[in-house]
Order: structure tokens, then C-alpha cells, then sequence
């Protein structure tokens, strides 16, 4: 990449048009990691001995086709991987996401799983319970077509008529979109305040009329595009996350101005959500970001262009803490601030990057889709991509066979 002058390096150049939509892409391709491998010392100031700095194949996976991938702050393996390993056995998972400390995933029926930590309803069970389903449960969800996870929430897309969009979870603020955020007092006279769970996924009344067709949680936010292609968004309102030009949570779905008129989201557009951020792609193959969008400077008050990608098409976007990804044309643009080479640079290349730059071990292939969680990236590869060959270059990672 060609360097400005000052010092700072180019912005990826887009190509000179864009690549045509690959029709095989939902048979998937093969996982990808880079990032952390030890995990007792992801966020401890001394450095993460066990990471992986460039993106690398997982030996127990070789082979396999992977359709999709989900990542939050927890891993989905977990040490009830038989139980897992059934329900993956006897369903066919087409859609997951990841939380704080729960997953929760659909199935080609519409059927929905979760399992993990349930202390505020987040696995839509309809109960609560203050320690680890070990057993995957069946969420009260019918017909289910996406799940995204918030830290102590998850938010489904169904194709029920009037209730295309449903939530659960922690309702602190506001971020299941049900105005308000059922706060209340655990003792008598004096304050201690709660939020009462909600364990019932609950259909959110602003849509009723609406059919939701993209969302994306952020920690403590929610984002979500209908089918005119407006987009909402709601919950802690920090940072200008929400892109309303203020900081004030919403207890139920705002729309955001900056998209309307002319510049309502295609069909095609893709919606994400960092920690502190919230993005989207819009016409013209613009993606346009708004909250805490770098670690320094000014928050983004509302939704503006991030001139480095212009004219690039994105076919995916995932944000973890501190850190983006996107898969677009042959190339894999990542940056932010990282701590465990999430960013997949290489053991060479730059620890974090304020501006977008691409991963030049995966420069020329088709990368289908990208997630970042807490100290980790993941990217699903086509192999039919001119470009693949490269992947047997990269070293596997047999130490991990004990984790599947």
C-alpha cells in the first residue's frame, strides 16, 4: 500500500468495478482465525504469547464447509460440546449469534436454540436461571430467519406477519425497543435499583406495520434497517451510537434522519454494530459510520461516509470492542486498536491501524464472510476463489485440536 505524504498510509483503493454476486456463496468455504489462543490473559497488560497475527487455518476443521460464523465475547464451544454437537447433528443451523456469555442459533425449520448464561431471559426461554444452561434450549420464537446478540440480550427477525421483529434479554436501556426499561427498586427504603428480565421474546409494537429485514446489536444497542430501507435504531445512547446528533438513550425505535429520501438502504445494504458504533452500507456503495468510531478524536454524532472505502462493495461488516472487518470485492479490509492481532496483519505487520487497510495475506480472495469478538477475528474463504491456493501456505493450528 502506497504511502500519503506525512507518513500515513493510503486508503485501500476500490476496484474498478465491482465483482459479480458469487451464486455458489451459500455452500460456504473454509475458517479462518487470527487473534488470541490464551484466553486467561485477554486484557492483562503483559503481551498475548498465544496469539495468531495473520489469519490461519484450524487443522480440526480442514475439509469442512463453513456457511457462516458468529462471534461475541464468549466462545461457542463450551465444555457441553456433546450436548452442541447433537443438536448440530440433528438440525441444519443456518444463522448464529453470539452475546456476552450466551449463543443463540436457527435452524432451516425456523426453530431457534440457545444456550449459555440466562441470568436476564437473553435465551428467550421464557424463564430465568442465574447460571450456564449447559442444554441447548428452545427459544419461544416461531419462525425464525436472524438472531443478533447484544452483550445480555439477542433480538430474532421472523417471518410472522406484524411481528417481524422480537426481543429478550436485559432491558436496562431500552435496548429491547419496548419503551422502557423496567427499572425497579430490590428494597424497601432504600435504593437499589433492578431491571426486571425479560426471558419472552416480545414482538416490538413500533414494527407492527413494518417488516424488519436487517438488524445488529452492538452491547448495548440495536440497530435495524425495514424493508423501505430506513433504519432505527435504540437503546444507551453513549458516544452517538444511535446517531440521533445526542446522547440520550431511546426506549424504542428512532429513525435515523440521515436516511431517507434519497438515500434509503438498498436491498443488498449490510448493517453492523461495534461496542460504541453502529454502521451501514448505502446506495452508491457508501459505508457510513457513526458513535465511537476511533479511539481518539471526536465521536461521530451521526451517521457520516468513511471516505476510505468509498466505491468499495461490502458483502460483510463485523465490529468486535475496538476493532472492523469487511469483506469486499477480493480483499479484507480491517482496523482499529488491537491487543492480539485480531486485526490478522501478520507478525510484521502494524499492531492496530486507525484507517482501513487490507489484509495482505488474503489480498486476491473471496473472503464470504467476517466476525470479530472479544481479542479474535474470523473470516470464511471460498475456495473456489482465484487466490485460494495461497491458504495451504498458511501454517495449521494442530495446538487447538484439544478445543474441538
Amino acid at each position: 500500500m502506497a504511502a500519503q505524504e506525512g507518513g500515513e498510509e493510503a486508503p485501500p483503493m476500490a476496484p474498478d468495478a465491482p465483482e459479480q454476486q458469487d451464486e455458489q456463496e451459500d455452500r460456504g468455504g473454509e475458517l479462518l482465525y487470527c487473534g488470541t489462543t490464551s484466553w486467561d490473559t485477554v486484557g492483562r497488560k503483559q503481551a498475548d504469547s498465544g496469539s495468531l497475527p495473520a489469519p490461519t487455518r484450524l487443522s480440526p476443521l480442514k475439509g469442512v464447509q463453513i456457511a457462516f460464523v458468529a462471534s461475541g465475547s464468549d466462545s461457542l464451544v463450551r465444555e457441553e460440546k456433546l450436548e452442541i454437537y447433537v443438536l448440530f447433528y440433528r438440525y441444519k443451523v443456518v444463522k448464529a449469534g453470539s452475546g456476552r456469555q450466551h449463543t443463540v442459533v436457527i435452524t432451516d425449520d425456523g426453530n431457534s436454540f440457545a444456550f449459555g448464561f440466562n441470568k436476564h431471559g437473553q435465551l428467550g426461554s421464557g424463564h430465568v436461571k442465574d447460571e450456564v444452561e449447559k442444554l441447548p434450549l428452545k427459544c419461544l420464537v416461531s419462525e425464525a430467519t436472524h438472531v443478533s446478540c447484544g452483550a445480555d440480550f439477542t433480538v430474532w427477525l421472523s417471518s410472522v406477519e406484524g411481528t417481524s421483529i422480537l426481543t429478550a434479554g436485559l432491558p436496562q436501556y431500552g435496548q429491547l425497543g419496548h419503551g422502557t426499561d423496567n427499572e425497579y427498586n430490590m428494597k424497601e427504603g432504600s435504593v437499589k435499583l433492578a431491571y426486571e428480565a425479560q426471558s419472552k421474546p416480545r414482538p416490538v409494537a413500533a414494527f407492527s406495520e413494518k417488516m424488519v429485514t436487517k438488524v445488529a446489536c452492538g452491547h448495548n444497542h440495536t440497530v435495524a434497517s425495514d424493508s423501505n430501507g430506513f433504519v432505527y435504531t435504540w437503546g444507551y445512547g453513549g458516544y452517538g451510537r444511535l446517531g440521533h446528533k445526542e446522547q440520550k438513550d431511546e426506549w424504542t425505535p428512532r429513525l435515523v434522519e440521515v436516511f431517507q429520501r434519497q438515500n434509503v438502504l438498498p436491498p443488498t445494504a449490510v448493517v453492523a454494530a461495534g461496542a460504541a458504533f453502529s454502521a451501514c452500507t448505502a446506495g452508491g456503495g457508501q459505508l457510513y459510520m457513526w458513535g465511537r468510531v476511533k479511539a481518539t478524536g471526536d465521536n461521530w454524532m451521526y451517521p457520516k461516509p468513511l471516505t476510505d472505502l468509498n466505491g468499495w462493495t461490502i458483502r460483510s461488516m463485523d465490529s468486535g470492542n475496538t476493532i472492523s472487518m469487511v469483506a469486499a470485492e477480493t480483499s479484507c479490509i480491517s482496523w482499529g486498536t488491537a491487543f492480539s492481532g485480531e486485526l490478522g496483519y501478520g507478525p510484521s505487520g502494524p499492531k492496530s491501524s486507525a484507517n482501513p487497510k487490507k489484509i495482505d495475506s488474503l489480498e486476491g480472495m473471496h473472503v464470504i464472510s467476517v466476525a470479530c469478538g472479544l481479542a479474535h477475528s474470523m473470516m470464511i474463504v471460498s475456495r473456489s476463489k482465484d487466490g485460494a491456493e495461497r491458504l495451504e501456505e498458511v501454517s495449521f493450528l494442530d495446538c487447538w485440536d484439544h478445543r474441538f
